[in-house]
């Protein structure tokens, strides 16, 4: 255990650090020290702020694992100096200058993007009722979608249209998993980010957006092998 780095898990829009309830287990019992970071999601420079905070305060090297809009935070928080490799699943890796939503005009707009509303304070969600075909239409605990959708948090349009700062991905190693079926992000999108950081290793998965929920054990594994190659 006293070789394995930290590991920071952040979470994506629309939800909150219980998305990871599959991931935190196993790696737990495996000795990794495992941290759930609580995103406020009022803007991409307040939840880099927050992670990078929360990162430097451990005080020892950290691995920083971000799913969907996560991706965006932790491509800035990652440049805090103990932070020792990053972990990409099927989420936004921009690059300085860009922002999320320049990153998926590159593709024909997604089907779930439909299902998108914004309120008239600026912040984002998904019609509850569209939830499970837009978030996670491959998980079969439909009980688990039901509460995703009905619990999900808020999302600030900044979140979106904001541009982010320099990448950490240019300067740390870096490991991406795509989903095939995501209805959020276009899976075209998703290699394409993957194949310009030079990911050490992508891993492609038959899944939809919620990739955490519905391939728990491969997404430990791939966070294992990073965890592995940074250690050594």
């Amino acid at each position: 255990m006293a070789n394995k780095p930290n590991i920071f898990l952040v979470h994506g829009a629309w939800g909150d650090a219980s998305h990871w309830r599959h991931v935190i287990p196993p790696l737990h019992e495996k000795g990794y020290r495992v941290f759930g970071v609580q995103l406020p999601l009022t803007s991409l420079s307040d939840d880099v702020d927050l992670t990078s905070k929360l990162v430097a305060a451990q005080d020892a090297p950290t691995l920083l694992v971000g799913h969907a809009y996560g991706c965006a935070v932790i491509t800035g928080a990652g440049l805090i100096p103990n932070v020792v490799g990053l972990v990409y699943l099927a989420g936004p890796a921009p690059d300085e200058g860009e922002s999320l939503k320049s990153l998926l005009a590159r593709q024909a707009p997604p089907e779930g993007a439909a299902n998108i509303r914004q309120d008239e304070r600026g912040f984002t969600y998904v019609v509850p009722e569209k939830f499970h075909e837009t978030f996670c239409h491959d998980l079969d605990d439909e009980m688990e979608s039901l509460v995703w959708a009905l619990t999900q948090k808020p999302t600030a349009m900044r979140c979106f249209e904001e541009q982010s700062g320099a990448p950490a991905w240019k300067v740390k190693p870096s490991w991406y998993q795509v989903s095939s079926n995501d209805r959020l992000i276009p899976p075209e999108t998703e290699m394409w980010m993957a194949e310009r950081m030079n990911a050490r290793r992508t891993i492609t998965l038959r899944t939809s957006h919620a990739s955490v929920a519905t391939y728990p054990d491969e997404i430990v594994k791939l966070i294992e092998e990073a965890s592995s190659a940074v250690a050594a």
